[in-house]
C-alpha cells in the first residue's frame, strides 16, 4: 500500500504566488488601482479573470507569460523532493490541489520535467481563447463557508480518497504538504496516521501553532519545514516505518 501524498503548488513547490508573479508583465510591473481594488474577499478566481484580460488587452501573449511563469523560482530543495518522489513512484502517490490555474501549472511542470511525478492536477482550470486572453474557470461549486468559493480543497480531497477507494487504492497515510490559509480545511480531514507539513513562518503553520496552544484536538501529526530536503527525511522516515 502507498502513502498519498498531497501538494499546494504556490509558495509550496515554487516560491512565490503564480498569480501576483504574472503581474511583472503588466505595463509598469503594476496593475492599475481600480484593477487592484475590484478583488473582493473569497472571489480571487473572478480577480484574476479580470487580471488576464487587462493583460490581454494591453498586449501581453502567451509566450510572455509563459516565459514569466517558468521562470519563478522552486522553494529551497523542492526539485531534490520532486526527483526523490519520482524515483520512488511505487511508494508514492502524488497530487496537486492548487488555487492557482491548470495552464501556469502545466507550464511549470512542462518546463521542468515533473509532470509524471504528479498523478493529477486539481486546479482551476484555464485556457487561451480566441483572442489570445487567458481565461480561468471556478474548478468546482462548494459549500463549504470555510473556504473561497472557487475551491474547496477538503471537498477535492475526500472525493480523491473516496474514488480511489472504489477501485481497491488504499493508503496508508496522507502527508499534506502546504503553506496558506486555505490548506487548513483539507488538514481537517487527516487522521491519526496523517501528517501535515507546513511550511515554516507561513499562515498554515501559525494557525497550526495556535491551535495546539489553545489545546485543539488534533489527531494528526505535524512536522514543519523550510526545505524539501526535510520532508525527504521525514518521508524516508516513514517509507522505513
Amino acid at each position: 500500500m502507498k502513502i498519498l501524498l498531497v501538494f499546494d503548488f504556490d509558495n509550496t513547490i515554487i516560491d512565490d504566488n503564480s498569480d501576483t508573479w504574472i503581474v511583472r508583465c503588466a505595463p509598469e510591473k503594476k496593475l492599475p488601482i481600480e484593477l487592484k481594488d475590484s478583488y473582493k474577499k473569497g472571489f480571487w478566481t473572478e480577480f484574476m479573470g479580470r487580471v488576464f484580460k487587462y493583460l490581454g488587452d494591453e498586449g501581453v501573449r502567451e509566450d510572455e507569460m509563459k516565459r514569466a511563469v517558468t521562470s519563478m523560482p522552486f522553494t529551497s530543495g523542492m526539485m531534490e523532493l520532486l526527483n526523490f518522489i519520482g524515483k520512488n513512484k511505487d511508494k508514492f502517490d502524488c497530487i496537486i490541489i492548487s488555487d492557482s490555474n491548470s495552464v501556469f501549472i502545466d507550464w511549470v511542470l512542462e518546463a521542468t520535467n515533473f509532470h509524471d511525478v504528479f498523478d493529477k492536477v486539481f486546479t482551476n482550470p484555464a485556457a487561451f481563447d480566441g483572442s489570445g486572453h487567458l481565461t480561468v474557470e471556478n474548478y468546482h461549486a462548494h459549500s463549504c463557508y470555510r473556504c473561497p468559493k472557487n475551491l474547496c480543497k477538503n471537498v477535492v480531497l475526500v472525493e480523491f480518497v473516496g474514488k480511489q477507494l472504489q477501485q481497491g487504492v488504499n493508503y496508508t497515510r496522507i502527508v499534506y504538504i502546504g503553506d496558506g490559509g486555505n490548506d487548513l480545511c483539507p488538514v481537517t480531514f487527516l487522521k491519526k496516521n496523517d501528517v501535515v507539513m507546513p511550511r515554516k513562518g507561513y499562515t498554515l503553520q501559525k494557525t497550526l501553532s495556535r491551535m495546539s496552544q489553545n489545546l485543539e484536538p488534533m489527531e494528526y501529526c505535524v512536522v514543519a519545514w523550510s526545505s524539501g530536503v526535510e520532508v525527504i527525511s521525514h518521508l524516508q522516515f516513514l517509507i522505513k516505518e
